[in-house]
């Protein structure tokens, strides 16, 4: 197994994020009306919540789409298009349900302490933050990950 690095794991995130937002910003528009974005833009913190509402689509909704992506398709659609996909570390399966929900709440441990368990990836020796070592999971990537050949075997295949 390849493990997933701090740089194609971010892009990954940033990714999710875009697509995240995509669909949620809709939803949020629909219940609060626009002002709701001036009103997120303005900085009420993170923990603010501008309704019953918000806090299921900006907190909770959020979070069981991770747990049912990791846990169904083992990764979600940013990883997928980074090439990426999370894995049980013991067996290198699809995570389990339980991992799925530990991994996810293990989010919160990472980004406490100034997002040092999201910055460990770049350090460990299998590229796993804290909220993968809490649920024994790896993020691999594509053993077929033409990034990592030189321009010189590429244009040998192309040919």
């Amino acid at each position: 197994m390849r493990y997933a690095g701090f740089w194609r794991r971010l892009a990954a995130a940033a990714l999710d994020l875009v697509l995240f937002a995509s669909l949620l910003a809709p939803l949020l528009a629909l219940a609060y009306g626009t002002g709701y974005f001036a009103w997120r833009l303005a900085g009420p913190g993170w923990l603010a919540a501008y309704g019953a509402l918000d806090v299921l689509v900006t907190k909770a909704l959020p979070l069981v789409l991770l747990v049912v992506l990791w846990s169904r398709l083992g990764a979600t659609p940013g990883k997928l298009l980074m090439g990426c996909r999370v894995v049980n570390a013991a067996d290198g399966a699809r995570p389990a349900l339980r991992q799925a929900v530990v991994r996810a709440l293990g989010y919160l441990v990472s980004a406490l302490p100034l997002y040092l368990g999201f910055f460990w990836i770049g350090w460990d020796r299998r590229k796993q933050g804290f909220h993968d070592k809490m649920a024994g999971t790896l993020v691999v990537r594509r053993e077929d990950d033409y990034a990592l050949e030189s321009l010189e075997a590429l244009r040998t295949k192309a040919s």
